[in-house]
């Protein structure tokens, strides 16, 4: 295991995201991904409750082909538009609807509003992990263990704009590698002000994450189009979990 001051930067939505390039140009060597209301809590829970894998999309129709592709015994479609679930398919975008019942041994093929596009952004980066409130600890360990060098966290926003929810909980991944990241580590530094101010939202909302949720305009959006008071609350559990989405192969994820 090697260990190496680890420079984290954000950016807000995936239109923010500069081109990748080679760790040897500069290139990040990790990238994390955060929706946190609500696609990478729902993957985070798939994979937890025995999902195969997650495949990722940013466009249905390419969801479709690939899903029509795989046995159907052991494929499950989950699609969300505006907050609400793709007609005909099996899943939305909630945590609480990928029982192990339901996903254990299947491959969900995914394609949200907003996550999905900030994971097609940063597909190239060697260490792709998804982030959210209740696994962040365990992703800061991971990015540390990795000695990951140059970590960009990417939020999800909402149709490009900045989203409250997302920089809270890169926030908390960043505030969780500073308490890793000690002696006989060197430490973490910040890349940009994004991720300063990201910080600083942590540690004004760090106990009461659940309020920040709802307060935020996409917490409002989806009080509006109905009761996701589970949701809610599922989403803004700190540190329920333990598993690390991870990218295995382009638009794949498993859990680590």
């Amino acid at each position: 295991m090697r260990f190496a001051a680890v420079q984290i930067s954000y950016f807000h939505t995936s239109e923010a995201v500069p081109p990748v390039l080679p760790v040897a140009e500069g290139g990040p060597d990790a990238a994390v991904v955060i929706d946190v209301l609500r696609a990478t809590t729902t993957i985070a829970w798939s994979l937890q409750n025995g999902a195969e894998a997650i495949q990722a999309f940013a466009d249905l129709g390419e969801l479709e082909a690939a899903a029509a592709a795989w046995p159907a015994d052991r494929c499950l479609r989950a699609g969300e538009r505006g907050g609400k679930r793709v007609e005909g398919y099996d899943l939305g975008n909630s945590p609480l609807a990928v029982t192990p019942e339901l996903v254990a041994g299947k491959r969900i093929f995914i394609s949200t509003t907003n996550g999905t596009r900030s994971l097609q952004a940063v597909r190239p980066v060697p260490l792709l992990l998804t982030a959210c409130l209740p696994n962040r600890t365990a992703v800061a360990r991971r990015l540390v263990q990795a000695g990951a060098e140059r970590v960009w966290i990417v939020g999800s926003g909402w149709e490009g704009d900045y989203s409250l929810e997302d920089s809270l909980a890169a926030g908390a991944v960043a505030s969780a590698a500073t308490e890793l990241a000690v002696a006989p580590h060197v430490g973490v530094r910040f890349g940009n002000d994004e991720m300063l101010a990201a910080l600083a939202l942590w540690q004004q909302w760090h106990h009461d994450t659940e309020t920040c949720l709802r307060a935020a305009s996409h917490g409002q959006r989806l009080i509006g189009i109905g009761n996701h008071d589970a949701d809610f609350a599922c989403c803004a559990a700190v540190d329920s979990l333990t598993i690390v989405p991870l990218q295995t192969s382009p638009g794949v994820l498993q859990a680590s």
